[in-house]
């Protein structure tokens, strides 16, 4: 099998497209949401790296349990998301599987501006707090986002995403959904709009 990430990426440099700008954003939007993602692979393949634990301000994704998925309408089994901090008996996540693909990228976009540094290497990181997602208006995507996860419901290993592959990871089609799906969204839609 090819590699997703560098056939992704070879598209978009023959489109001429300059990574990590709206332009890229909207691009990588347009050519993977429809592609098929065998999840499994996706966690083998280069350049993401298998990690025990979670660090702040990493994108993972990860197969995931939820305890109280009896009495959850629903909840995503392969959640994507931006790792904010620890939580009692696990951490706090930002899962961007909970925003449409239009305010998703909207999501991305003020992210993008939260980092560490411009290298988009291993030393960058989202530079995430919750009291600052709480006060700042542009940030208010976050709410259907923020997700408490628990270290012993997480099935395997973390599947870190390097920052040059934010983009592409982030409107890969990889929720997995359990439970009554046809109301994420609007659900998402009305706690943004939430005062």
């Amino acid at each position: 099998m090819s590699n997703l990430f560098q056939t992704v990426e070879l598209a978009a440099f023959r489109a001429g497209i300059t990574p990590r700008t709206k332009e890229s954003r909207a691009w990588f939007r347009k050519k993977v949401q429809n592609m098929k993602v065998n999840r499994r692979e996706l966690m083998r393949e280069d350049p993401i790296q298998q990690k025990s634990r979670y660090a702040a301000g990493k994108m993972f994704f990860f197969f995931y349990d939820a305890k109280h998925r009896k009495t959850l309408p629903y909840w995503d089994a392969f959640p994507l998301i931006i790792a904010i901090g620890p939580a009692k008996k696990g951490f706090y996540g930002l899962n961007l599987h909970y925003l449409p693909i239009p305010l998703r990228a909207k999501f991305l976009d003020g992210l993008m501006d939260l980092t560490n540094n411009r290298k988009f290497d291993d030393s960058t990181k989202f530079e995430l707090e919750y009291s600052y997602l709480m006060r700042a208006s542009k940030m208010k995507y976050f709410r259907p986002c923020f997700k408490h996860y628990l270290t012993k419901q997480v099935e395997g290993k973390l599947s870190m995403v390097p920052a040059p592959e934010w983009e592409i990871a982030t409107f890969l089609p990889m929720a997995q959904w359990q439970g009554d799906k046809s109301s994420v969204y609007s659900d998402s839609r009305k706690m943004i709009n939430a005062r």
